[in-house]
């Protein structure tokens, strides 16, 4: 679990980074990076709980 909040800490920072941004230049290329940043980061922590799990179910198994 340590993965994942490793992984959260660092999108939240790459998202207010990107956030902070916007507000000082007005640039729409920061709200598409914001955008992919969450889309990568589900799809990331996704395939990581997934691991995760069958991970659990072979050992438990």
């Amino acid at each position: 679990m340590v993965l994942v909040r490793l992984l959260l800490f660092l999108a939240l920072t790459a998202i207010a980074g990107a956030a902070a941004l916007y507000l000082v230049k007005r640039d729409r290329r920061y709200l598409r990076f914001i955008g992919l940043v969450v889309v990568y980061t589900l799809l990331l922590s996704l395939g990581v709980l997934v691991f995760y799990a069958f991970e659990r179910l072979v050992l438990v198994g």
